[in-house]
């Protein structure tokens, strides 16, 4: 349930943050500026509160600060009169609101060891609330105007907050973190170069994600089809977690995200040359073989390569590579590509980083196939 309810306020920012912004009467310059900021403040804020959480043994207690201070700042956001106030208020909001989703992913991480359950039954709860976020409130703003968006953001966070109080701690009395184990994961070459390749791939997909809704407006496409276009994003992942729940095991990490890598490139070539914004639902459907086996993939590798008493410092890094950093590449850059070539050279570069990625992880492959194959020979 907190999944779902945290996954529908992140419908709202995704896919509803940037029409606001446009119906206030912010440039695409301005929209993208917006957006690079929370990336910027979540490369500290993810390491801040990840460090907290493994410090003081606490998910929940963190988590609770958390919500109550997205729905403080969340307030502050709809009341800014002029871009320089809602830049400082809107990046107290992402101060608050982009760390969640790692502490959320350490918190199911850490029970599914116990349970014997699978990150995917949880993590499918969350594609539910965004897909219900995008196209349920799509139909709201179509109807009653994009102006209505905070309002809905106040009531996910309210509802968010009730069922985290409900939540059992899964960090209480917990083994200690020691800083030089720490220190020696950071160190770690292939944790370091798996981070870069998933920089790479995540440009491409934060360039989708902050960009999508103003180049459907630009083809014409009402706020409810945008809503639709997420909605089916976010479901296509659905069945894609339950097989790699049951399945997942038989493939290799790093192939399979290759194989993300490749299909993201597919994707985005076709974004770039679609005229009419009702063929982007179905691109979207490739949202599951990209983005829903990135997320599992890549989770599935960092939980073999991290102990569990870094488990939220870890995850905090993972997120400040393919949110924060990533997302603050694509925002700052995808903006002035946006305003300067159009919304089809912005998925051209996408696609290119893609293929650039799914090429680093087959030949790290590869290379580490060789290199362990050397002792036996």
């Amino acid at each position: 349930m907190f999944t779902f309810s945290f996954f529908m306020t992140m419908g709202i920012v995704v896919t509803f943050f940037p029409l606001y912004f446009d119906y206030k009467g912010y440039s695409k310059i301005q929209i993208g500026l917006l957006y690079a900021i929370g990336p910027l403040i979540g490369i500290a804020t993810n390491l801040l509160w990840g460090f907290l959480s493994d410090r003081f043994q606490t998910v929940k207690k963190i988590m609770i600060i958390l919500i109550l201070g997205q729905l403080v700042t969340a307030i502050l956001v709809s009341t800014a009169g002029w871009f320089s106030l809602l830049y400082v208020c809107l990046a107290a909001f992402f101060f608050f609101q982009q760390p969640v989703n790692s502490l959320n992913d350490s918190q199911v991480m850490l029970h599914i060891r116990s349970s014997g359950k699978s990150y995917a039954s949880f993590r499918v709860y969350g594609s539910i609330g965004f897909a219900l976020s995008a196209g349920g409130f799509g139909l709201i703003l179509r109807a009653y105007g994009t102006g209505l968006t905070p309002l809905l953001l106040f009531i996910t966070i309210g509802f968010t907050l009730i069922i985290l109080l409900l939540l059992k701690d899964t960090r209480s009395g917990g083994k200690k973190m020691a800083f030089g184990g720490m220190v020696n994961i950071i160190r770690s070459k292939k944790f370091i170069w798996f981070l870069i390749l998933v920089i790479i791939m995540s440009v491409s997909h934060r360039f989708n994600d902050g960009f999508l809704a103003l180049y459907m407006r630009q083809l014409g496409a009402s706020d409810s089809l945008i809503g639709y276009a997420w909605m089916t994003s976010a479901l296509s992942e659905i069945p894609v977690f339950f097989y790699l729940s049951k399945q997942g095991h038989r493939f290799k990490e790093l192939p399979l995200l290759a194989f993300a890598g490749v299909i993201y490139a597919f994707r985005f070539v076709m974004m770039s040359f679609i005229q009419d914004p009702i063929w982007v639902i179905g691109i979207q459907l490739l949202h599951s073989l990209t983005f829903g086996v990135f997320l599992f993939t890549a989770n599935r590798y960092l939980s073999q390569i991290i102990p569990d008493e870094y488990r939220s410092s870890g995850q905090a890094i993972f997120a400040v590579a393919w949110s924060s950093i990533a997302g603050l590449i694509s925002g700052t850059a995808g903006g002035w590509i946006y305003n300067q070539a159009g919304g089809s050279t912005v998925y051209l570069i996408a696609a290119c980083l893609s293929t650039t990625s799914a090429i680093g992880f087959l030949c790290t492959y590869l290379f580490q196939k060789n290199e362990d194959a050397l002792p036996s020979r």
